[in-house]
């Protein structure tokens, strides 16, 4: 069906339907008007002559007398009741009559039989047509392969004139598809005179260069802010780092010291992953994946407070995977964290395998629309209730494995809760 919808398509389509069309309807109406006139023609001096030899039989009796037609054909004449006049001639009435009849040779030859009935006397004449018939025959094949020439004709036709029509839009359309991947696309206009393609391609370029200032503009904003965020949050991790060598600090205040350092360092892990978000790039490193589930299940430990939930890290210890820290951070981070957030109670395992992190929890589980839909931004479940969140975690860790190639899903567990996925493949 794609392929009826295009534009060249239509127009080759277009010139096979008219000139079928048009060669049909040429050759229907030679047949027709061709066995009309022949037919008419025929009938007509068949039936002339019928009743001029009737007449001449009747004024010339004598066997002898030879009556001269204008063509060869054969002619009889019988009294009404003469038994020898042939079985299938005995109740034609006045009129032309179509025959086929085997000659001595055995071949079927065809006949127009022309009957002039009057009280004391039956003329029959029968003219030979079968050499019109074969001519009729040929004109029909003919015509045929006339109509297949011509339909070959007008596809030809059709495809070189709609190659001719569609060349523009097709070299808009490669042009277009090279612009992909340049920070600043070449224009598309002058390339293209001054009609409807050229009016496209204008439109395009201005399109192109809103988009082009509009994506620059948010790459600038996240380099500035990503940058600028970069200062603060080193100088806070670094005052805290001062502040906890002091050996007689109080166990409170050291602990939320550590709160503090912990959140100084999300934060610019997550300054880090939007940064190559927004430039589009990956960056290298050589994680270790169960020490860095470690790091991650005591900093979501120390924000669960008197919660009755245990996080649990098993798995291998020997996985590791080429993305920085500060993405795998950011990634496992997001899921761990929405799992302990709507975990009331029970437990939370982190499981390193060979090439994925699965996260497992007893909480109330989620449906099969929020599965589907969790990863949108700014969806939040339908069991989310009371918790706090914008649903925009979830599609940031998304938009970090489209960048790596990685997949992730969260789905119902069969027993209770759920179990979110990040595969590195």
């Amino acid at each position: 069906m794609l392929y009826r919808r295009r534009l060249r398509s239509r127009i080759i389509v277009s010139f096979l339907l008219l000139g079928f069309g048009l060669t049909a309807m040429f050759a229907f109406a030679t047949i027709a008007l061709r066995a009309r006139l022949e037919g008419s023609l025929v009938e007509s001096w068949l039936q002339s002559e019928a009743n001029n030899f009737v007449q001449f039989k009747r004024a010339n009796p004598q066997p002898e007398a030879n009556f001269t037609f204008s063509r060869q054909i054969e002619a009889s004449a019988y009294r009404p009741d003469r038994p020898s006049i042939p079985f299938a001639w005995k109740d034609l009435q006045t009129g032309v009559y179509d025959l086929e009849e085997y000659d001595a040779a055995g071949r079927l030859r065809k006949y127009k039989l022309a009957v002039e009935r009057q009280p004391d006397i039956v003329g029959y004449l029968r003219y030979d047509y079968t050499q019109e018939a074969l001519t009729q025959q040929q004109m029909l094949i003919t015509l045929g392969v006339a109509v297949f020439l011509f339909t070959g004709l007008a596809w030809l036709i059709g495809l070189w004139s709609s190659s001719r029509v569609i060349s523009p839009l097709t070299d808009l359309a490669r042009r277009v598809g090279d612009l992909s991947g340049r920070d600043q696309p070449e224009s598309l206009a002058p390339h293209f005179p001054d009609d409807e393609v050229g009016e496209l391609a204008s439109a395009l370029d201005d399109y192109a260069e809103r988009m082009t200032a509009l994506v620059k503009r948010d790459r600038e904003f996240n380099s500035d802010v990503s940058h600028e965020l970069r200062t603060p949050l080193a100088v806070i991790r670094g005052a805290v780092e001062l502040l906890m060598g002091n050996p007689d600090l109080p166990d409170k205040t050291r602990q939320r010291l550590q709160r503090i350092d912990r959140a100084a360092l999300q934060c610019t892990d997550l300054t880090t992953a939007l940064l190559m978000l927004s430039r589009n790039e990956r960056g290298n490193g050589h994680t270790d994946m169960h020490k860095l589930c470690l790091a991650l299940a005591e900093a979501n430990r120390a924000q669960l407070g008197v919660k009755p939930v245990t996080i649990v890290v098993e798995g291998s210890n020997d996985v590791f995977v080429n993305a920085p820290e500060a993405v795998l951070s950011v990634a496992i981070g997001n899921l761990l964290g929405n799992a302990c957030k709507y975990t009331a109670e029970g437990e939370v395992r982190l499981i390193v395998e060979s090439d994925r992190v699965r996260i497992e929890d007893t909480g109330p589980g989620l449906s099969a629309e929020d599965a589907v839909r969790l990863f949108e931004r700014g969806y939040r479940g339908s069991g989310a209730g009371g918790t706090t969140g914008g649903g925009i975690g979830l599609s940031i860790v998304r938009r970090l494995c489209e960048l790596y190639g990685w997949g992730v899903s969260i789905a119902p567990r069969a027993e209770r809760g759920a179990e979110a996925v990040l595969i590195f493949a």
